[in-house]
């Protein structure tokens, strides 16, 4: 399934397949957690990692830990631009050049790691935000975009109480999941559920704590968890 923009969104809405994508360019302080209940539960997750990331050389065993885990691993950029205006969306604040060396940058990092990019062909743009012409140039160079499914918040993770109304608490976030999945006559079939690795530490409350929990709910639900090449391929 594609939104108006021509960006996927979510896989085959008619099998109880579920996606777990995790995005990092500042933060990646959840990483060991977030790759420790993956494996408890031989779950393959989708990682979408900026230059910036790469070349932190703190996240090392963690990359390669997501390399010998057999993770999918993405680019996100390599210096998390903002692509366009937020509140004028079709006014892009980059070029097209621009946007493609900074792509091309990401993957020239992810193959340092033995990454190859014939088969990290799914992008997730920076602060997912994006328009057509994004997945228009993406499309040029062989790459498809990829984003969040819409109706969930999980993404808004990476806010912190100085927010003040914009901050959402992880008790929020898990029980919207599990109430959308149980009010939606296709649940979560489908989705792509996005949490990030790491976030601010002014938020002390992290999602990705959460996962545990949240996996074993929905695998009692027959939820089954897949990378993201192999859930919309």
């Amino acid at each position: 399934m594609t939104d108006k923009y021509g960006c996927i969104i979510r896989g085959d809405t008619t099998q109880r397949k579920i996606a777990f994508v995790f995005t990092a360019d500042e933060y990646g302080e959840g990483a060991s957690f977030i790759l420790n209940a993956l494996n408890n539960y031989q779950i393959k997750g989708s990682f979408f990692l900026t230059g910036n990331y790469y070349r932190n050389p703190e996240n090392g065993e963690h990359i390669k830990r997501l390399v010998a885990d057999g993770h999918y691993i993405g680019p996100h950029s390599d210096q998390h631009l903002l692509y366009c205006d937020w509140s004028n969306r079709d006014s892009l604040l980059v070029s097209k050049a621009i946007f493609g060396k900074d792509l091309e940058a990401n993957y020239v990092q992810m193959a340092q790691w033995g990454v190859d990019k014939r088969q990290a062909r799914f992008f997730m743009p920076p602060y997912e935000w994006y328009n057509r012409s994004i997945v228009e140039w993406a499309a040029e160079l062989g790459v498809h975009l990829v984003n969040f499914t819409p109706g969930l918040r999980t993404a808004a993770d990476y806010t912190y109480p100085e927010m003040g109304q914009r901050y959402v608490a992880s008790d929020k976030l898990y029980e919207e999941v599990l109430a959308y999945e149980a009010h939606h006559p296709n649940g979560l079939n489908g989705f792509m559920i996005l949490v990030h690795l790491g976030t601010d530490p002014r938020r002390k409350d992290k999602f990705y704590h959460r996962l545990p929990e949240l996996i074993e709910v929905l695998i009692a639900k027959g939820y089954e968890f897949k990378r993201i090449d192999k859930l919309v391929d």
